[in-house]
């Protein structure tokens, strides 16, 4: 049994080996305060090491999936002739580890949203394997009409847009719905209601259920390995990780069960 720490502004939800965790701060519309990122980072670090957890989930309660960084408390500690700019930009770097701790846990991550999600709650969609959104969701990129900038979120944005489009949604603010996400690549699945996004959402848990999850892992982990290595270290890495997993116990268990017609042991 997994010992979760306690948390307030997150509901935690452990079924069948699958992880669900819905942001529950609703009176910022679950904004991505600094009581809200600690508590996902304190979850992160243990199912990082936890195989049995096939995969997690992220959304919103109440309707709303996340409105985006805690601008009250932009405001609170960072305006005045007290400040240093040194503060800022730490906290900056702090944001944009949370964002790439989002990115690389080593297991298929899938965000459910609806209601809307804006700035950075847009930003940590696109840091999901999959992501799946209603259809009247709502979705823009805000910062620079409040004069700061979406500047941890942007590489994520260009990653799943493009950087054509990645422009002009950060250079406008345009609001745009589901169905447009669907169309700029943020989202991969597109729900004519919430039921309808659980819908879809427990089919991707089927197939993903169907896989390895160490052959899951050591995938993401070569996908993302190829934003930063050159042709000859990413070949050297992928090859590493195929040795691993053919060399492992589920590489063993699933050539059999492919040899004796059956269903390797993972599968449910």
């Amino acid at each position: 049994m997994i010992n979760f720490p306690k948390t307030e502004r997150i509901f935690v939800d452990l079924t069948d080996d699958w992880l669900t965790l819905s942001f529950n701060h609703l009176e910022s519309r679950n904004a991505l305060t600094e009581q809200l990122t600690n508590e996902i980072r304190s979850i992160v670090a243990i199912i990082k090491k936890d195989k049995s957890i096939r995969g997690v989930t992220f959304r919103g309660e109440g309707g709303i999936f996340c409105s985006g960084g805690d601008l009250k408390s932009f405001k609170s500690g960072f305006h005045g002739d007290k400040n240093n700019i040194s503060d800022v930009i730490k906290l900056s770097e702090d944001t944009g580890e949370f964002f790439e701790l989002i990115n690389t846990i080593p297991k298929p991550v899938i965000m459910l949203a609806e209601g809307a999600a804006m700035a950075g709650g847009l930003g940590m969609l696109c840091a999901a394997d999959i992501v799946i959104v209603t259809s009247d969701c709502k979705f823009a990129l805000t910062e620079t009409t409040l004069g700061i900038v979406p500047a941890q979120i942007a590489p994520y944005i260009v990653n799943r847009v493009g950087l054509s489009k990645a422009r002009r949604l950060m250079l406008t603010a345009s609001r745009f719905t589901g169905k447009e996400a669907a169309e700029y690549g943020i989202a991969d699945f597109v729900a004519d209601s919430p039921e309808d996004l659980r819908r879809i959402e427990s089919e991707i848990k089927k197939n993903i259920l169907r896989c390895a999850p160490g052959a899951n892992s050591i995938t993401k982990e070569i996908v993302l390995a190829s934003r930063n290595l050159d042709k000859d270290a990413l070949v050297s890495f992928a090859a590493k990780g195929f040795a691993e997993s053919m060399m492992s116990e589920e590489g063993k268990e699933g050539i059999a069960a492919f040899i004796e017609k059956r269903k390797p042991k993972w599968s449910v």
